[in-house]
């Protein structure tokens, strides 16, 4: 099954990198040319002028809002941060050394049990499943860190947005308008990405009819990896480990010369600049000069100037994990939360990609290309 030999054969693609085994109108990649599109909109113009909420609307509806539209559906979200008495009673006897993407995983798989609609997939239903899950995820991460650290839960804000609320709940106190913003442009930028692995993972599940808990559960599962989520925490351990802008170079050129990987650098689509760092680079500066945080950001400007000698040529260049790890640690955000932000983001992409998925449903089963032995005779356990 490994070459082609008649018209429409099926062929080995490894990692399915030049398979199509989707359409969307969701999102668009030029990885040549450093493009990313949510229905048609740059991504650094919605990170500079739009909000998360606005971007989730965006998605699911394929056209942006009117501003009527728009108040409506931050009002049906809202109305949905809180989360259901079981659910808050089974966070806090979560065990309290659990790995936050552990605990994400098992808590969004339990708010199915308080979902009346759980395995209704009419359109209607889960559009308003999306719309929990979106929601309610903010107060699951932030309660759960509150939770493991010995703290009171905090309830969500419905007077505010999804990063305000979520930050507030966190820290127990509101957030400063600027901390908020660089939240929100977080959650924009990460909100959808093509077919990825969490996005494929997701369809795979939810293209054999089961429920959107679920297909959101595989995400998770999937995006946990650390080939996929969890690129951005490795970013920060690396800044931590330098320590000081003295050490850059002798740590990145000693990392070069070992041929190994330099995290937050390199993209399994993009050959360009990731379209998503550009505004992120200038806001991560920002956010860092306003919370003290100005070292890990000139470090990081110092690794990428030393990068773009070395290695731009063969198109590694910063992605969008290089500057979000700064963003993270200056807006007060645990390390080991980093993949849990950008879970609570892309279960917009998910649950989005989840609908459309099912208008027109196929169900996700390639080949695979078997290798093994043929014919064998089976011998009875006495004689092999």
């Amino acid at each position: 099954m490994t070459t082609a030999t008649a018209p429409n054969a099926p062929i080995l693609d490894k990692g399915l990198a030049n398979t199509i085994a989707a359409e969307t109108q969701m999102s668009f990649i030029d990885g040549s040319k450093g493009v990313l599109e949510y229905v048609g909109y740059d991504i650094d113009s919605l990170a500079r002028n739009s909000t998360f909420e606005e971007v989730v609307f965006l998605l699911w509806n394929r056209r942006l809002p009117k501003r009527a539209e728009l108040d409506s559906f931050t009002a049906e979200l809202r109305r949905e941060y809180d989360l259901p008495a079981g659910a808050w009673k089974l966070l806090v006897e979560m065990p309290r050394d659990a790995a936050p993407m552990h605990a994400l995983r098992t808590l969004v798989s339990a708010l199915s049990l308080f979902d009346a609609e759980a395995d209704d997939n009419s359109p209607d239903a889960n559009r308003r499943k999306a719309i929990r899950l979106v929601a309610k995820t903010p107060a699951l991460i932030a309660n759960f860190d509150r939770h493991r650290k010995g703290k009171s839960l905090v309830k969500p804000d419905s007077t505010h947005s999804i990063a305000n609320s979520f930050l507030s709940m966190l820290n127990g106190a509101a957030p400063t308008d600027a901390v908020a913003r660089a939240l929100d442009v977080c959650l924009i930028l990460h909100a959808d990405h093509g077919l990825n692995a969490s996005t494929f993972a997701a369809r795979v599940t939810i293209s054999t009819l089961s429920d959107l808990y679920s297909a959101m559960v595989t995400a998770i599962g999937t995006l946990k990896g650390p080939l996929h989520g969890g690129a951005n925490e490795e970013v920060m351990v690396m800044l931590n480990e330098i320590e000081s802008m003295d050490r850059v170079e002798p740590y990145i050129r000693g990392k070069l010369a070992r041929k190994d990987r330099i995290m937050g650098f390199g993209h399994r689509v993009y050959k360009a600049l990731d379209p998503r760092a550009g505004y992120l680079k200038t806001f991560a500066k920002q956010v860092a000069a306003d919370t003290g945080n100005m070292h890990l950001y000139e470090m990081s400007t110092r690794i990428e100037q030393i990068m773009a000698a070395e290695v731009a040529s063969k198109g590694i260049y910063p992605n969008v994990d290089f500057y979000s790890a700064t963003t993270y640690h200056s807006i007060g955000i645990d390390l080991d939360l980093f993949t849990c932000m950008f879970a609570m983001s892309r279960i917009a992409g998910w649950s989005g990609h989840c609908i459309e998925q099912l208008d027109g449903n196929k169900l996700i089963r390639p080949m695979a290309d078997y290798t093994g032995p043929h014919a064998l005779r089976y011998q009875p356990i006495e004689k092999r």
